[in-house]
């Protein structure tokens, strides 16, 4: 096999009605680094078919159910190479499991999986198996986050000392998931989402964000979360402080009963020379504020940025690049990873794409926000 051809590329979810399956079918085109040919594309086995017939897919490639999809797959000489799995959060750990163990590579939505112990064992099978094994935290394929995260690295701000971060959202201010709404029917059951709602849905983008910019591991967390809606059975809001190593402290704050607000997605830096602020509704900006000067806007192509938000950076200076774009990003990293294992190099993402590993951070970090809060906001131990 050539090692540019398209990566032969199955869906797992992601059928009508879904949003995210398109986003990431849209991401996986963009670059011409894959090919999606195969789908189950939804737990109901008629809305897999339809779905797969209104994306194109030959007929003999749509699947009523992943566990067919992977076995008749598996005997075909033009198989599937990787598997993108974008369904609410239970089925993460059994799909992947069962796509690992089927040889194939795995890129998985977010939350990586329900508890720590099933991360610790897809990142094992990945490993063993020599598979990319990668998280779509996508937003840490901006331009301007990949700068932020450059200009840390060099020295720009000096030694971190606080970071804040907040991602906030008002779409679930009202009960919807009692009026048949089905995003947030899912979202806020524990039998679907998990132990937690807000925090592992929207919070672990948040917390990938604050360690993949600034370069550092929290060692503790204290947090309080709340359930505002009345009868809500997960939580819809919380606040959470950060201790890193040495002297630098953290906080961030989580919340989809922000009225007011679409997507919120905000972080800033304050090192002892300088300080960063980004925010995900200007995507293309990065304001750097160095100590007694005045602040100043840094765009992709200006004269002070960064090899690194080149490499990722799609559009002449000037030019809004967003979402999409940053999804992307990410997806044509992996790809490269992939068609590098082709070849029997090393497997691992690179080291700007979220792998595995960071997929289990983020299930760490959920299950601690929970325990510390259940424990009455005392600090816990990552």
């Amino acid at each position: 096999m050539a090692v540019r051809e398209p990566i032969r590329l199955g869906m797992i979810g992601g059928g009508q009605g879904a949003f995210i399956g398109e986003v990431h079918r849209a991401a996986a085109r963009l670059d011409g680094k894959y090919l999606f040919c195969a789908g189950a594309l939804s737990s109901n086995p008629k809305k897999s078919i339809e779905s797969g017939k209104q994306l194109g897919l030959d007929e003999d490639r749509i699947y009523e159910t992943y566990e067919d999809m992977i076995l008749k797959e598996s005997k075909r000489e033009d198989s599937i190479e990787a598997v993108s799995i974008v369904t609410p959060n239970n089925l993460h750990f059994p799909i992947t499991k069962c796509c690992l163990d089927a040889g194939y590579h795995v890129i998985c939505d977010k939350p990586f999986t329900l508890t720590r112990n099933e991360a610790d064992q897809l990142v094992e099978i990945a490993n063993r198996k020599n598979l990319i094994l990668a998280v779509t935290y996508n937003y840490s394929g901006y331009p301007m986050v990949r700068q932020a995260k450059a200009m840390i690295k060099d020295g720009d701000i000096g030694n971190i000392r606080v970071i804040q971060a907040e991602y906030a959202q008002g779409w679930l201010s009202e009960p919807l998931e009692r009026e048949g709404h089905k995003q947030a029917a899912w979202r806020t059951d524990p039998e679907i989402a998990g132990i937690a709602g807000c925090v592992a849905d929207i919070g672990t983008h948040a917390y990938h964000l604050v360690c993949f910019i600034s370069g550092l591991m929290p060692t503790s967390i204290c947090a309080d979360v709340s359930k505002f809606v009345e009868g809500r059975k997960l939580e819809d809001n919380a606040n959470i402080l950060l201790r890193f190593d040495g002297d630098a402290t953290g906080m961030i704050w989580v919340s989809q009963v922000a009225i007011g607000i679409s997507n919120g997605l905000k972080l800033r830096i304050f090192g002892d020379k300088g300080s960063l602020e980004w925010n995900q509704e200007s995507p293309n900006e990065l304001i750097f504020s160095a100590l007694n000067e005045p602040s100043q806007k840094i765009t992709s192509g200006s004269p002070n940025s960064k090899i690194e938000t080149s490499r990722v950076s799609r559009l002449p200076s000037g030019h809004p690049e967003g979402y999409l774009e940053a999804f992307a990003n990410l997806y044509s990293e992996i790809g490269d990873s992939i068609m590098n294992a082709r070849l029997g190099q090393l497997t691992e993402t690179a080291a700007s794409a979220p792998s595995g590993y960071d997929g289990k951070r983020g299930v760490i970090f959920v299950e601690s926000v929970i325990r510390s809060s259940s424990r009455g906001s005392v600090w816990v131990n990552l």
